[in-house]
């Protein structure tokens, strides 16, 4: 609780130099590199029962939340929202922990507050999860900028430190399906006039929805630059860019319109390529495995 002692209002900074915003549609939660904005102004409210938490309230009066919507579905990471619950429950509560000179935000249920990097929609994304790989360890590390202090500090008394509760018990339960992302003007697409910053291919990509469908297919889509000719090499290059393992690189036959696996070299490496990517839990990931695909 050090870096909130006595904060009444603070400005989280990830890893990626960006803050934590509450976009003005009053659900989101993201990240900009601007933290001049109202919305990036988070006010600390203290729980009375414990010494060891705190709620967040955005400049629309909503609280952080961790959800339990799915960011992708098949995926680990779960959205965080602005909500206002009829009643403040443990999905708006988070227990700072210190890190060195940074904080992690925990959940009462053992998941942190993540600032996602690499490639659209996953950039500027934010979710609560444990991290597992090595490379997207420090997107849970947040700088507290606290830029208004209580003049007398709340009393935190003798109060306990709040108890993990059961991964089992529900938060804040939705009960409709997960949707899929959205794209926000954070997650804005790349620029077709952009020049390479390196040598090799353009790929164009779009993700599929659960049933192998791809909306907007035939809008350009979102890039990224490789070199190289392996689909094993271009597989690792969407993994270490996302931070998702598993995923299936697929494109789409010109014959019947059905998505297939890449599994020959792939052209030669001025070519550009257009692809599908499939999360390995979704429906149509199932069906290539059923078929023999995989």
């Amino acid at each position: 609780m050090d870096f909130f002692h006595r904060a009444k209002a603070v400005r989280l900074r990830s890893h990626h130099d960006k803050y934590l915003l509450a976009e003005d549609d009053e659900e989101s939660v993201t990240q900009d590199r601007s933290g001049s904005s109202k919305s990036a102004r988070w006010l600390v409210e203290y729980v009375p029962e414990y010494e060891n938490i705190i709620r967040l309230k955005s400049c629309y009066g909503k609280y952080l939340t961790a959800s339990n919507q799915l960011f992708l579905l098949g995926m680990t990471g779960h959205k965080v929202l602005q909500t206002l619950p009829p009643r403040l429950d443990s999905s708006v509560e988070w227990e700072p922990v210190k890190d060195g000179g940074r904080v992690k935000l925990k959940t009462r249920y053992g998941n942190f507050l993540r600032a996602n990097g690499g490639l659209p929609p996953w950039r500027n994304s934010v979710t609560h999860d444990i991290p597992h790989r090595t490379v997207t360890q420090d997107w849970i590390l947040w700088d507290v900028d606290v830029v208004e202090i209580y003049v007398d500090s709340p009393a935190h008394g003798n109060r306990p430190s709040a108890p993990p509760l059961p991964v089992t018990d529900s938060v804040h339960t939705l009960t409709t399906a997960p949707s899929p992302p959205t794209v926000s003007a954070s997650f804005s697409r790349q620029q077709t006039n952009e020049s390479p910053k390196a040598e090799g291919r353009t790929i164009y990509y779009h993700i599929a929805e659960d049933n192998g469908e791809v909306l907007d297919e035939d809008v350009q889509g979102y890039s990224l630059i490789f070199k190289g000719n392996g689909v094993e090499d271009l597989t690792r290059k969407f993994e270490e860019e996302t931070g998702l393992e598993g995923i299936i690189v697929c494109n789409r036959s010109p014959l019947n319109r059905k998505l297939y696996p890449l599994r020959l070299q792939l052209p030669p490496n001025t070519v550009t390529m257009r692809v599908v990517l499939v999360l390995p839990m979704s429906k149509v990931a199932r069906d290539f495995e059923a078929q023999g695909l995989l």
